[in-house]
């Protein structure tokens, strides 16, 4: 019915577990708007998901927990076209992109380093030659 939510790799929301609603958009369009249902708001429950894996589910959790309402139910909204096919489409972009992001593995850890003896001599002696340029720009001369 609609195109397939694709969230990383070969793992795709089935049709069955979202819950599409439709609803007539605000602002301009003439006669079209008063009689046609275009808003498109498609609904996902993360935590009942059987298409996401466990630590997936875990992890997209916590990260939209302040975009989720109802205990692990996502809500997207579209309404920038008129046609309700094209906001279908871009609410299950949107969805899409949201749910990559989240179930995306957490960066590695940034191993720390410390500058070369050579990279913090040249910057010391920079400075030194900074500080007696502008010393020389002044009337005293020490």
């Amino acid at each position: 019915m609609s195109l397939p939510v694709r969230v990383r790799g070969s793992v795709v929301v089935p049709d069955a577990e979202l819950q599409w609603r439709f609803s007539r958009s605000s602002g301009p369009g003439g006669q079209h708007v008063n009689t046609s249902d275009t808003q498109v708001e498609l609904r996902f429950d993360i935590a009942a998901s059987a298409a996401l894996p466990q630590v997936w589910k875990e992890r997209a959790l916590e990260r939209l927990a302040g975009r989720l309402v109802d205990e692990g139910v996502l809500v997207v909204r579209a309404s920038e076209h008129r046609s309700q096919w094209r906001n279908r489409e871009a609410a299950a972009v949107r969805l899409g992109a949201l749910l990559s992001d989240a179930v995306a593995p957490p960066p590695r850890a940034r191993r720390a380093t410390r500058p070369s003896r050579g990279v913090v001599e040249r910057r010391l002696t920079d400075k030194k030659r900074r500080a007696d340029v502008k010393r020389g720009r002044s009337g005293r001369f020490d």
